[in-house]
């Protein structure tokens, strides 16, 4: 059965019962059993299209993933095995996972145990198939001093937008780990005029019309090349549900009623979870999802992974809105596990997994002010509040990587942007999109920019062309390399360091920005 037909099949049970997700709530990890043991006519072929995948890497452990297409609407055994060394002949271990329909024949294995700040390889086996090799790494310990770390973060990869040949690059590089902050698949309907299509023919509302399209986008090789090379830590923003909402309202409340976009959110966010390294901690419950989470990697660096959407106020209106205190991006519990983890978090450098821009955006030269209230621009009190925070003694090299502009912006950060002359607390850098926006048009981009960066001193350094950001962490400094392709619209394309941004331990902001 090729992809396009396992795509359009009709998928087990829907998931939306009464206005709440069915999950299973049974382990995960189960002994063969007798009932299980005769599948193999049940299995169609290629079962394992969509790869395999690790995320969310602790010194003992890492999630293993992968999802088995085209099933009958019943459980499946699925053989797991990590090992050392490619050849499974080194510290080899193994076990069973049921890949169930409650969960779309998804598998997320918990492995814990391993040795910390260890490369692992690991695969899986159903009914004679064999999944490719994926390789993975465990965190240091908790009481370790790595003299280094390096990771990449990427964003935004809209699939009709252009070729994931970025990935390809990615998948070359040495890499403890890559953060993904947002928009992993596009809601948007099919683009006929695009260079490749979605599936379907309108947007996703159901349970699986949102499975199959994470499963078009899971299909591209390019990615598929990176999940198998590294862990990942991934977390949501709009697009994986609905552009630009927020909490229980979607960005059309005059289209789609409450009850249609709570039904909305459930399907996407069990989806979601389908097609992600996520521990069960994320498991979906009904209208919610845990995403906000922290990792920590020795006493280096600790990430503190957010999420801005599912707990925000509306979008402001005006900009007297935006400045009201009554507004929050994170919702009152997330700000006090973060302020908390910031405060006690034991290492030289706290990043934020985060998905929309705080440095302020004008987006008009001149006197007049123009912003986008869908990223922090819209909160600016509880902005400020957090800010000033930073700046209070109590959190160390506080570091934000962002997703979401499908630009590059390298900020320095300030309490209060408008006032130059107050102290700069942190930094932020704002990578590019994987392929969102196509091929830029450079120059349109820096004649509209390029004045309003010269009126806003924060701002460090800007571009709009397509990669990815690779850090590279000390307990001196973290040096951030621009990694950018010049097309996204062949599958292959060359890749070149066009720029690194450099924060040194102790001293809030961007140090150098070499270009």
């Amino acid at each position: 059965m090729s992809l396009s037909e396992k795509l359009n099949q009709p998928l087990s049970r829907r998931l939306l019962l009464s206005g709440s997700a069915a999950v299973a709530t049974g382990p995960l990890l189960v002994r063969p059993a007798a009932a299980y043991a005769n599948t193999s006519h049940d299995v169609p072929a290629d079962v394992f299209t969509l790869g395999v995948a690790s995320g969310d890497p602790l010194p003992d452990g890492v999630v293993l993933w992968t999802r088995a297409l085209g099933l009958p609407d019943r459980s499946f055994p699925v053989r797991w095995e990590i090992a050392l060394d490619s050849r499974f002949a080194r510290g080899r271990r193994s076990g069973t996972a049921i890949a169930r329909p409650e969960l779309g024949h998804s598998v997320h294995v918990d492995v814990r145990g391993l040795r910390p700040d260890t490369v692992y390889y690991y695969r899986f086996r159903l009914s004679g198939q064999i999944t490719p090799i994926g390789r993975t790494r465990t965190a240091p310990a908790p009481t370790a001093h790595p003299r280094g770390l390096r990771f990449a973060f990427a964003s935004c990869q809209d699939f009709q937008a252009g070729f994931y040949n970025a990935y390809t690059h990615m998948a070359a590089e040495d890499l403890a780990f890559v953060a993904f902050l947002g928009d992993y698949i596009y809601e948007g309907p099919r683009n006929a005029a695009a260079i490749r299509q979605h599936e379907g023919t309108d947007e996703p509302y159901t349970l699986d019309q949102y499975r199959a399209r994470h499963a078009t986008y899971k299909s591209d090789p390019h990615l598929q090349a990176a999940h198998a090379a590294f862990p990942w830590i991934v977390t949501f923003d709009d697009h994986e549900i609905d552009n630009n909402w927020a909490d229980e309202i979607p960005q059309d409340p005059a289209a789609q009623t409450p009850e249609s976009f709570r039904a909305r959110r459930i399907a996407a966010f069990q989806a979601y979870y389908e097609h992600m390294p996520l521990r069960r901690s994320s498991l979906p419950r009904g209208l919610d999802m845990q995403v906000y989470r922290r990792l920590r990697f020795g006493s280096l660096a600790g990430v503190h992974v957010l999420d801005t959407r599912q707990y925000r106020s509306d979008q402001p209106a005006t900009l007297a809105d935006a400045s009201s205190e009554s507004l929050t991006m994170t919702g009152p519990e997330q700000e006090r596990w973060l302020v908390d983890g910031l405060r006690h978090s034991g290492v030289r450098w706290n990043l934020l997994a985060n998905q929309v821009m705080w440095a302020q955006n004008d987006r008009t030269a001149g006197p007049t002010q123009t912003f986008d209230f869908d990223n922090w621009d819209g909160y600016r009190a509880q902005r400020k509040r957090l800010l000033t925070y930073f700046g209070s003694g109590h959190v160390d090299n506080p570091v934000i990587l962002t997703g979401d502009r499908h630009c590059t912006w390298v900020s320095d950060l300030r309490p209060d942007f408008d006032d130059p002359s107050t102290p700069i607390v942190g930094a932020e850098i704002t990578g590019t999109s994987i392929t969102s926006g196509g091929n830029p048009n450079v120059a349109a981009f820096h004649a509209t920019y390029d004045p309003i960066m010269a009126e806003s001193p924060h701002w460090r350094y800007i571009d709009n062309q397509r990669g990815y950001v690779v850090c590279d962490v000390t307990p001196s400094e973290l040096t951030a390399s621009l990694r950018l392709v010049d097309t996204v619209l062949a599958p292959t394309a060359s890749v070149r360091t066009a720029a690194r941004f450099t924060i040194e331990a102790g001293r809030p902001g961007i140090a150098d920005v070499a270009a």
